[in-house]
Parts: structure tokens; sequence; C-alpha cells
């Protein structure tokens, strides 16, 4: 079975469509990379995997459970935030900016979820935020602050602080846009470790080279709609469709 399903997710912005009937399966293990030209709904269709966004139409499963809705007969009825909360503890999700508390440290941003959210004991979570902050290459930097960090290292406490939560599904919106060059290659590297350790993962990303590398699907976004999807690596080297060759023209 699929991690992720979607069956005709539309999404409306008053009377703007961003989203006009997505289609698409992840399944477990696999990486599925997201690229278009901005405008396009990648963002979008992300943030409605975890109920950051509602949509208009259509369903989506995360591990078999729908998302952000309970159905009966032929209606879908909106979940409580509990419940709602419930289901995001399970998908964790980076951004362009690191979000990360200013007055906590490295190792506080990373164990505050597990605490607060999961309910760890206080020491179990410790643990596990140091494992995780030695994983992502910081464990010299676990008492820092977010201002004594760069900004590659900043993403990095915000990948574990996601990890912390223990999650199914991992979800990258541009992960690496808001770096100085020099700082993309090792955020990079914590995620093609991940993709290696089997987790599975919807990335957001102009970084071809990444999705040629570690992406198992690459799907081509423009307004609103699939264009077209495949291997990376075929897509990459020869399009199909004409929208797709003049995007990649422009970005390879």
């Amino acid at each position: 079975m699929a991690l992720v399903r979607a069956e005709g997710v539309h999404k409306s912005y008053g009377r703007h469509e961003v989203l006009k009937g997505i289609d698409l399966t992840v399944e477990e293990g696999q990486v599925l990379c997201l690229v278009g030209p901005s405008g396009s709904g990648k963002s979008t269709l992300l943030r409605c995997v975890n109920h950051l966004e509602t949509i208009n139409r259509g369903r989506l499963w995360v591990d078999g459970e729908l998302i952000g809705y309970r159905q009966s007969g032929d209606l879908l009825y909106e979940l409580p935030d509990k419940e709602v909360c419930r289901q995001r503890a399970r998908i964790g999700m980076v951004f362009q900016s690191f979000n990360l508390f200013p007055h906590y440290t490295a190792l506080e941003n990373v164990v505050l979820g597990p605490c607060l959210v999961n309910k760890e004991p206080r020491a179990q979570a410790v643990a596990h935020a140091e494992e995780l902050l030695r994983r992502v290459g910081l464990g010299d930097k676990l008492h820092s602050y977010p201002t004594r960090l760069s900004g590659g290292q900043q993403q990095r406490v915000a990948i574990a602080r996601a990890l912390a939560m223990r999650p199914k599904l991992m979800l990258f919106d541009e992960p690496t846009s808001a770096l100085d060059p020099e700082l993309v290659g090792e955020v990079l590297d914590v995620m093609r470790q991940l993709a290696r350790d089997g987790m599975t993962m919807i990335v957001v990303t102009h970084e071809m080279g990444f999705a040629r590398e570690v992406g198992d699907t690459l799907v081509f976004m423009d307004d609103g709609v699939i264009v077209e999807s495949g291997d990376p690596r075929e897509v990459l080297a020869r399009p199909r469709h004409q929208r797709t060759q003049a995007f990649l023209s422009k970005v390879l």
C-alpha cells in the first residue's frame, strides 16, 4: 500500500484555482521530487499533505489514514484540531525558513516537540535529540543558540527537530532556497543520508542534481496540474512534454 496517496486534489483561494485535480502515490521508502516554476502549486500540494492547507475537493491519505477529514457516506467532515495535530505528528516538515526558537539552544529546539506533543520523558527526549544532532553533523553545537549558527546549520537543526517526532513521512519545501550557495551541500548531504536510511520523502526542490541522484520519482508541475512524471534520470534527460522541455532548458 502506498504511504501517500492523492486522488483528485483541488485547492482554490477564492476564484484562483491552485491545484486542479492532483493524483499521485508515494510508496514507503521512496523519494518523490516536485519541480516546476513558481506558482505551479508545488508548495501548496505539500502543505495539503499535512493539512496546513485544507482541500476543496479530492482525498489525501497518509499511511492509509484520510488526512484532515473523516468520511461519512459521500461527505467529508473536517477533523477537530486535536486529531489533526495527532496526524501531523507523524509527518515531519522542513520549510524554506528555519523557524527555530531564537531563545532556545539547538538541543532545546529539538527536545521541545517530543516533550510537549508526544509527552516523552525529558531524559528520553534529550538522548534522542543529542543522537539526531550528531546524525546531522551538529554534535558540537548542542548548546548553541540559532544566532550563533550558520544558515546551513540552522536548517540541519530544523531537520533534526522534525525527525525528533519520529515521523513516517518527511516533507521538504525548498529547504535550501534560503541558503548561501556554499551551505546548500551540507543540507543536501543530510537529506541523502535520510534517503539511504529508507525515509519516505516528498521534496519540493530546484536542485536538479539532487533529484537526479536521490529521487525515485520526479514530478513536474505547472499551473496546478502534473504535466509529466517518471524516473528522474529519464525525465531530466529526455522530457516528453514541451512545457517540461522549456522549463528544464532554463534550469539545467
